[in-house]
């Protein structure tokens, strides 16, 4: 049967080879997509847990990935001080706004003294100088790289332009920084931040802290940063609805592509399929040839899609500076995906070259 299932994928090799291509295409939606969002959920994780600060206080709903909410009084940053246990705080403004230079239209900014964090969270400047005008930026190593700057050169947000004026390691949230005053100023909010960076005294326990900052500061939010490092992707809105859409086109691209490429080879091989019937092919052996032709493609799809991939997150990484990860549960799914669509895409195709008449063929060639 092997032999049969061979000889009628190569007699059509143009029509075989865009059925592959389809069924790759399936793949690479699903591992180039969900890689580039493995990888950059958990950059995002990496940079929260460059945070040395133990707990993070901020307002109901103030912490969002594509909002900006400035509502917390930094009065609060005094409050916090008088409790059992805090040794220092640092209020901090996080905003978001569009990005036209990224496909993904979204950028990060935090408004911050850069001193006190620094300090708090062991961040260094490798080139340049802190911050200190309101048109004063920082940025860290990947960003200056990324967007081909040098500190002295311009970024442009807010329709003003901010000078580079150092670069810092590692990277901490959002790559970009500015002065709490300036983001204070463009969103009007004086006095005010989005949360404030928290760290207990050497040998306190951090849960302890917390507990007693929700005891003495009640109705607001208190997290952990440990725990907001965890599970990044549940923290981005609608990613995993995305993740499923893609599995799902990646199936629906395969099944398509293979019932398509199938239907019209049975349309064509009506007389060899009838001369096979009519030497005493059972329906059973017609099915499972058309069967093995599509898993066939399906596993020659696979192979082309993973190298498409491959130098797909080469250029991502490379040419972009975006993170990617490959994971091999995606990946897994996207092998599943591709046979299982490929199976499910010849099925038809292949109860119709099983019901052929061998009669009603042999007499109308």
């Amino acid at each position: 049967m092997l032999e049969l299932i061979i000889a009628n994928l190569t007699v059509r090799p143009l029509r075989t080879l865009i059925s592959v291509i389809g069924v790759a295409i399936g793949v690479v939606l699903v591992v180039l997509f969900t890689g580039l969002t493995e990888g950059m959920t958990k950059d995002m994780a990496k940079r929260a847990s460059n945070w040395k600060a133990e707990i993070v206080f901020t307002r109901p709903g103030a912490m969002t990935f594509d909002s900006s909410n400035a509502s917390l009084p930094i009065a609060y940053a005094d409050r916090l001080k008088q409790i059992e246990g805090v040794g220092s705080v640092v209020p901090v403004i996080r905003y978001v706004t569009s990005n036209s230079k990224s496909t993904f239209g979204l950028q990060q900014l935090d408004g911050l003294d850069w001193e006190p964090f620094a300090a708090m969270n062991d961040m260094e400047l490798v080139d340049g100088r802190a911050p200190s005008a309101n048109n004063e930026i920082v940025i860290d190593e990947r960003q200056i790289i990324q967007d081909n700057l040098r500190v002295g050169e311009d970024m442009t947000f807010f329709d003003r332009k901010y000078t580079v004026v150092g670069v810092y390691s590692p990277p901490s949230g959002p790559r970009i920084k500015m002065t709490l005053a300036a983001l204070q100023e463009i969103l009007e909010a004086p006095n005010k931040c989005t949360y404030i960076l928290v760290k207990v005294k050497d040998g306190a326990d951090a849960k302890a802290v917390a507990a007693r900052i929700n005891q003495e500061l009640p109705g607001n939010t208190i997290n952990l940063t440990e725990e907001l490092v965890l599970q990044a992707q549940d923290r981005v809105p609608g990613v995993k609805t995305f993740l499923r859409v893609l599995v799902g086109l990646g199936g629906f691209v395969s099944m398509v592509f293979v019932l398509l490429s199938m239907y019209t080879t049975i349309t064509e091989r009506k007389k060899e399929i009838g001369i096979l019937k009519s030497l005493g092919a059972s329906t059973g052996f017609i099915m499972k040839t058309i069967e093995g032709e599509a898993f066939v493609i399906g596993i020659l799809g696979i192979v082309l899609g993973l190298i498409v991939s491959f130098f797909g997150s080469l250029i991502i990484e490379r040419g972009y500076e975006l993170g990617f990860e490959f994971s091999t549960g995606w990946m897994a799914w996207a092998v599943a995906i591709a046979i299982g669509g490929s199976l499910i895409g010849a099925i038809y195709p292949a109860w119709r070259a099983a019901s052929i008449d061998p009669v009603e063929v042999m007499a109308n060639e």
